[in-house]
Order: structure tokens, then sequence, then C-alpha cells
């Protein structure tokens, strides 16, 4: 339990660091290149990511399981012949799909996305998908024999590297008036940073492997059956995910265009929600995050093992941690949304919508980790047909209510809140049907109840603005730990083990 717990505390400090480095790194593009390229990059990346979803085709989480279930067995000689028919597998889904991205982009930028301002900033997106792939095989082995700090010093190189890109370089490069050029160069910023943080991982993982010359190695090619029957459920779910996400900027421009509002604002808004309000939302998902990553490996290698115990124990401090991270997130943004993104951000217009967001966000900080779970108990289908009803449910509320003109892009962002609660409350209604997990909705009831106290009570025992945000957030935080306290959701063995943690490191 303590190389899972630690490897989780490394994970989340490595993202939390990156995701604050990612604050830095969107406060600068917005207030260098300004809302425009903002929208157009934020407009372009999601068919980025569908495009790599498709070469990747869900290896590298299949990686990740079959090689943490080689090691539990003491079976090692095979890991480098797994990793030879990652490779392949890549290699030829590359072979088929970068180049029918390519083609695509004309159609996708001028036709769904009715903005061939776009284009050039999805031409440098699909240039990265090679490098990015070859990121996502290096990752899955590091995750599969649980070396968490390689994936976590990768992140940090890589947010460190576009920061510095985007306070240097693209002031530099920025051309007035030419939008669509700058949301080319953050792209291209994009690129640079992800070969960096590849190239630190191929290093790494080679040196590792020249650690364990010594080791016999499997001599037979490994079989694609096992990678497939994994990779393809878990890219099934992937794919539907980024394919929703992929149409969600489509969906949401010709939405706005039905009520009314012009392309170029339309953009700029869908710059302002994608890429300011949401990635504040979930700032501090780097818990369930880190948690979703070392799950798979843990959870896989104890139910190989047929260890119920240890698999119950690591599902259910997985699902607390989430539910608090949620409870205190909701709280915050619940309260001071508004106020941090004007001060972050400068951004006025959709500000206001973190307040609405905020107590569905709950369900997203649990959501990942559900995933997780059920892929790692072999669940894996049903957690994809989860992710597709709950992105077909988003897409559907989406069109009807945005294209309605009293409600436009209020319309859009209940429709983002009300997917996120379909795909959890579906993810933790397939988990209760998994008796060696013994999880259901009632773990998450008491912290919910808890950020609902804060959100009422707060305000009437200590008055919102009389301080300054930080302090404000503080006050929030700290009211909230109380209620959990005497609800009974945070206990002394809780602090106890922060504090061996701590010590240990």
């Amino acid at each position: 339990m303590s190389t899972f717990i630690r490897g989780t505390a490394i994970l989340m400090v490595a993202v939390f660091t990156t995701k604050l480095l990612g604050f830095v790194y969107r406060i600068q593009f917005m207030r260098v290149a300004g809302e425009e390229a903002v929208g157009i990059y934020m407009t372009a990346y999601p068919a980025f990511i569908f495009f790599l979803s498709l070469v990747q085709l869900g290896v590298p989480v299949a990686i990740a399981k079959v090689i943490a279930e080689l090691k539990a067995k003491g079976e090692t000689a095979k890991l480098p012949a797994v990793m030879k028919t990652a490779t392949f597998i890549t290699i030829l889904t590359g072979v088929v799909f970068i180049p029918a991205s390519i083609l695509f982009v004309p159609y996708l930028a001028e036709t769904l996305l009715g903005n061939s301002a776009t284009s050039s900033a999805l031409y440098v997106g699909i240039a990265i998908i090679p490098i990015a792939a070859i990121g996502g095989l290096v990752r899955g082995y590091f995750q599969g024999i649980v070396r968490i700090e390689e994936t976590a010093w990768s992140q940090i190189i890589e947010q460190i590297f576009r920061i510095a890109l985007i306070t240097w370089m693209l002031p530099n490069l920025l051309i007035e008036g030419n939008s669509p050029m700058n949301a080319a160069y953050a792209m291209g910023i994009t690129l640079l940073a992800e070969g960096l943080s590849v190239l630190y991982l191929l290093y790494k993982y080679h040196k590792h492997k020249r650690k364990e010359r010594n080791v016999k190695k499997e001599t037979h090619r490994y079989p694609m059956e096992p990678l497939l029957s994994i990779a393809l459920p878990s890219s099934g779910s992937r794919l539907f995910g980024t394919f929703t996400w992929f149409l969600e900027p489509i969906i949401f421009l010709r939405a706005l265009s039905m009520a009314g509002v012009g392309a170029v604002a339309a953009t700029s808004l869908y710059g302002v929600i994608s890429g300011v309000l949401i990635p504040l939302l979930l700032f501090p998902s780097f818990i369930p995050y880190a948690l979703s990553v070392v799950l798979v490996p843990a959870v896989s290698g104890a139910a190989a093992t047929s260890n119920k115990s240890k698999l119950k124990e690591r599902v259910h401090l997985a699902l607390r941690l989430s539910a608090l991270t949620g409870a205190f997130a909701a709280a915050v943004f619940y309260v001071h949304g508004h106020a941090m993104a004007v001060k972050l951000f400068r951004v006025s217009d959709g500000a206001h919508y973190m307040s609405l967001l905020a107590p569905i966000f709950f369900f997203y900080y649990i959501q990942s980790p559900l995933y997780s779970i059920l892929q790692a108990t072999g669940d894996a289908k049903a957690g994809m047909m989860n992710s597709v009803y709950g992105g077909i449910a988003k897409l559907g509320v989406m069109f009807v209510l945005a294209s309605q003109p009293g409600l436009q892009e209020t319309g859009a962002v209940l429709a983002i809140g009300f997917g996120v609660l379909v795909t959890s409350f579906l993810h933790i209604a397939t988990l209760r049907k998994n008796k060696a997990a013994a999880a259901g909705f009632t773990m998450f009831a008491l912290p919910y109840v808890s950020f609902i106290a804060t959100a009422v009570l707060r305000p009437i025992f200590i008055p919102v603005g009389k301080f300054g945000l930080i302090t404000e957030c503080l006050i929030t935080t700290g009211f909230l730990l109380i209620v959990l306290l005497v609800l009974g959701q945070v206990k002394k063995n809780d602090f106890l083990m922060v504090k061996r943690l701590i010590k240990n490191y």
C-alpha cells in the first residue's frame, strides 16, 4: 500500500506543479495573443486530441495494464516484447490515420467549424501527433512498472518550456491583426514542448533498459490479442470522449450562429469558456488524475493476484480522496469562482458561470478514478458505454439549448454540466455491481452535503468580500474542513498518513 500512496503523492505534486505552470501559460497566452487567437487555438485543440486518440488506439493504457500484470506474476522477461508489439501497432495506426487527418483539415475548418482561420493551427497540431504517440508508449511503460517519477518530470519539463517560449518567443512572432497565424504559433510552441518532454522520457526509458540488460529477454513476439483486448475497449471510450470534445466546438459555433451570434464572437466566447473557465474549475483535479494514473496498475496487480482486501482498500481510498477533493473545489469555486476568473484572467464575460458549474463539477473529480477502476477490474466496456451516453447527452442538450436566442452560451454551459452528471452517475451505478470493489452512491453523499452546508452557511457566518481573494478562499476551505471533521469525513488517521508521507519522503 505504501508504494501506491507514495506513487500517488509524487504524481499529485507533479501534476499540481504542471497545472500551476499551465495557468501561468494560459494567463500569458490570453494577455499576449488576445481572446480571438485563444479561441482559434481552443477550437482546433479538440481536433488534435481526437486525431491523436485515433493513432494511439488505447495502446498506452493497455501497456500499463499488461506490464503491471506481468510484473505481478514475475514475468518481467516479456516486457521488451510487449513494447515492440505496442510500437508496431502504433506505427500501423499512424500510417493510416495521420494522412487521413491531413486530408480532412480543409473540410473540418471551412465546412464543419465554419471558420477557415483554424486550418493553420490544425495542420501544426497534426505534426505533434507522432511525437505525442511515442510519448504515450513510454508513459504507459513507466505506469506499468509503477515508476511515476519519470512521467511527472516529463510533464513539468513540458510546462516550464511552454511558459518560457510563450513569454519570450511568442511576442516576437505575433503578427498584429492576424489571429489565425498567432494561434498556429501557439500550437507550434506546444509541438516544441511536447518534443522536449518525449526526449526526456526516451532517455529515461533507455537508461532503465540498460539497468536490466542482465535479465533474460523473451525471444518470442508478444501477441497482439492481449494488448488489443484492453486497448480497443479503452480506445472506444477515449475515442468517443475525444470525438464528443471534437464535436463540441462545431456544435457550439453552429448553435450560436443559429441564435444570431457571429463566427468571430462565438469563437472568442468558446475560447473563454473552454480555455479559462473549465481549466480553472479543473485545477484541483490533479488529485483524482494522479489516482487514476496509479490505479490502473495498482488495481490490476491486486486483481491479478486475487487480493480482494487490497483491491477494496485501494478503490475506497482513491474514491474517498477524490470525493473530498470535489467537495473542496466545489465550495471554493461556488463562493469565489467569479472573483478568481476576473482576477487571474481579467475576464468578465462568462465569469458568472463558475457558480453554475461548481456544484456539478464535484462529480467530475470522481469520474476519472471511477473509470480507471472499471478498466482495471474488467469493466472497460461498460465504462466506455457510460462515456458514450454522457457524450451524446451533452451534445444533444448543447445543440437544443445553445441555439435558443434566450439562452445561447448559457445553454452550452448547462449542457457541459449535464454530460458530466450522466457519465459520473453511470460509472457509479456500474461500480456498485462489482462486489469486490464494494462502492456505491453513499460514499459521495456526505462530502457533497458538506459542500452544500459550506456554500449556504459560510456567507452567513463570515460575509464574503471583506478580505483579499486568497484569504477568502482559505476561510472557505477552513470552514469546509470543520464541517467534514464534524461529519466524520476527515479523520485523525488521514493527518497521520500525510505526516508519515512527508517524513518518509
